[in-house]
């Protein structure tokens, strides 16, 4: 499979891809994005069927310290009323997470099972992989665009670009300040996705790195680094699931204000 450390850690690093340039397909990322956002729906799906009045089950309870915390993050951080948000967080925090989760499997253990099927290559943490923490805050980004143009109207989120953050009653020095505004109104949009697909993906491509260094180490070293950086890790998981959910909370809320 390699031939020294250098070729080991490249083939970690690797995805499973067809096509060239901006048509590349990163089919391993495609499905274990779409396995795991399968295991939220199903895990959700059991304990809402299975729920009762009468003394919950271990499921039920988690489920519903999950949702009562998402909903409470909402309520202090949204100031609108909409009742996408609180689903939207709720999935944007596990999913992400079940991602993240997937970083705290051994490093080799998926790609030698994918070698007994013919693949060569295989990355099995989806936000290890930029083209899917982009996609994702894409889609948020999007949200946000929808909510602002249908809360402030067309005009009203023109505006925005026009004479923010300057703004003056002087209309000579006004329209002179009109492409300063649009500069830096659009620079500030622009750095929202930007700033939360590459913050998640920075995060968990350095944890998935030194999981991979660590498997380069003799047997007997890797068990207690590899144990102490996962239990420290699977902190970090957590905290980037849920910063890149109170920032889609925040982003989504400043969509909503109508000045």
């Amino acid at each position: 499979m390699s031939s020294g450390p250098s070729d080991y850690v490249i083939h970690h690093l690797t995805n499973l891809s067809t096509g060239e340039g901006f048509m590349t397909i990163h089919w391993d990322t495609m499905f274990f994005s779409i396995g795991l956002g399968y295991v939220f729906y199903w895990i959700f799906r059991k304990a809402a069927v299975g729920a009762t009045s009468d003394v919950p089950g271990h499921l039920q309870n988690f489920c519903e310290i999950l949702v009562e915390f998402v909903d409470q993050q909402v309520k202090d951080t949204f100031h609108g009323r909409n009742e996408l948000i609180a689903p939207l967080a709720l999935t944007i925090f596990c999913w992400v997470w079940l991602w993240n989760l997937m970083d705290l499997i051994p490093v080799d253990l998926f790609p030698m099972v994918a070698t007994w099927f013919g693949i060569n290559y295989l990355r099995v943490v989806p936000s290890t992989d930029v083209n899917s923490t982009f996609a994702l805050s894409l889609s948020v980004f999007a949200l946000i665009i929808f909510f602002s143009i249908k809360v402030k109207g067309t005009w009203g989120f023109a505006k925005e670009f026009l004479f923010h953050p300057f703004n003056t009653d002087n209309k000579i020095l006004q329209a002179c300040l009109v492409p300063m505004n649009v500069v830096l109104m659009g620079a500030e949009t622009i750095a929202k996705p930007i700033s939360l697909s590459l913050r998640l993906f920075g995060n968990l491509y350095a944890g998935e790195l030194i999981f991979i260094l660590i498997a380069l180490l003799p047997w007997w070293i890797q068990f207690p680094l590899g144990w102490g950086w996962a239990v420290f890790h699977l902190m970090i998981i957590t905290l980037q699931a849920f910063i890149f959910m109170v920032l889609t909370i925040v982003y989504l809320s400043m969509a909503h204000e109508d000045h």
